[in-house]
């Protein structure tokens, strides 16, 4: 690895743990965050959680944990050329999904509609809980215990959540905060006001360079598109082209990836590009003079993030919301509120679950644990699960 800009994350400077561990010999703060969430339960579970098509629809579609992988290889390139840290972007990379639900998003609507007397509910915050007090494998403490920025980099990738005067920020300005803000335990304050560090925001940036990217693959893959369908798409239509005029006769799937690594390629590119200008300008010298720039430092340029989102209404429209799509959408939508209303009614979970729901003081209380209890369940679980309570099980085919 090449020496560390100055406003990279040095793990020498870490603010640290909740729980200090001792001194590692052989890794820095930031690779012990790293295997920390590589081993953890949370982690596995992302197997069998879906990204765009179920589980059961086939072998070579992408899993939430095949999305993260390439996020995080992604995440490292970025970091790499910057003269980031890897480490840190990678254990932000492998982290940002944890906190997702079973079916997509389908399942994180469900539970913010079910949550929403209680505080909603918000993938990033869920995250967090999941890393700080769900994985309990620890002889000392509740969670994986990870770095101070870390969990900076796991709530804030995407932004501050609030302003300087404590108003909701970014989306949360039209959606209110979510629940669960107040009892994050960290070794200090997450400074929601203040971007995260450029690990975090080229984490952010990854993950969207690898979902448009898989998630045209995959939609050829199920049929949902072909590849003449984006000739006319931006960002990606011109690509096509390139690879229809080169390669007219090799097999749809050679065409297909070829175009997935170019577009992969031309947007890495661009943001390294991008964010080496935005460094350059803004000239900050430190880490905390990237919390306090004012702006994201790492991201499109300009033409690039006008051509990402008219790919990204493209998609939208073509496959996200696509009939056959949103058939299993609306099933899972479906198993998921069923789940939720039944254990909140019942409480009949497994071990400590059952046990903390029926003593829960109250209806809030009682309400967090279904929803902790829910969102991490794998599709084939909440599916076992559903036909166990129901006596039936949902025909996604």
């Amino acid at each position: 690895m090449s020496e560390l800009a100055s406003y990279a994350s040095d793990p020498a400077t870490s603010r640290g743990r909740l729980f200090q561990p001792g001194a590692s010999p052989t890794r820095s703060e930031y690779q012990r965050d790293r295997d920390r969430i590589l081993h953890s339960t949370a982690f596995r579970r992302l197997q069998h959680k879906t990204q765009v098509f179920l589980h059961h629809e086939g072998h070579h579609f992408r899993t939430r944990l095949t999305h993260t992988l390439e996020v995080s290889q992604i995440a490292r390139s970025i970091a790499r050329a910057l003269n980031l840290n890897e480490d840190l972007a990678e254990a932000v990379a492998l982290a940002h999904d944890l906190g997702h639900t079973p079916f997509g998003h389908a399942g994180e609507r469900v539970l913010n509609a079910k949550m929403a007397p209680w505080g909603g509910f918000d993938h990033n915050v869920q995250a967090l809980r999941t890393v700080t007090k769900l994985e309990n494998r620890y002889a000392e403490h509740d969670g994986l215990n990870l770095t101070w920025e870390s969990l900076e980099g796991i709530l804030k990738h995407n932004g501050p959540i609030v302003n300087e005067d404590g108003s909701p920020a970014g989306k949360y300005a039209l959606e209110g905060l979510p629940a669960g803000l107040d009892d994050i335990p960290a070794s200090a304050d997450l400074e929601m006001h203040t971007f995260a560090g450029l690990e975090a925001q080229a984490a952010a940036i990854a993950d969207d360079v690898a979902y448009n990217a898989h998630d045209i693959d995959d939609a050829i893959r199920a049929g949902v598109l072909k590849i003449e369908d984006l000739r006319d798409v931006a960002l990606v239509g011109p690509i096509v082209e390139e690879v229809l005029a080169r390669w007219p006769d090799i097999e749809p799937t050679r065409q297909t990836h070829e175009v997935q690594r170019r577009l992969i390629t031309r947007t890495i590119e661009d943001v390294i590009r991008t964010g080496a200008g935005a460094l350059a300008e803004a000239g900050p010298h430190s880490v905390d003079d990237v919390r306090h720039a004012g702006r994201t430092l790492i991201g499109f340029s300009s033409e690039m993030a006008e051509a990402e989102r008219g790919l990204k209404r493209f998609l939208f429209d073509q496959v996200y919301r696509a009939d056959t799509v949103m058939v299993h959408v609306s099933r899972s939508e479906d198993v998921v509120a069923a789940l939720f209303d039944r254990l909140f009614e019942s409480g009949d979970m497994p071990g400590k679950w059952g046990e903390a729901a029926r003593s829960a003081a109250n209806d809030t209380a009682r309400a967090r644990i279904v929803c902790d209890f829910v969102a991490g369940m794998t599709d084939p679980y909440a599916l076992d699960l559903y036909q166990h309570l129901f006596d039936a099980r949902p025909d996604f085919r």
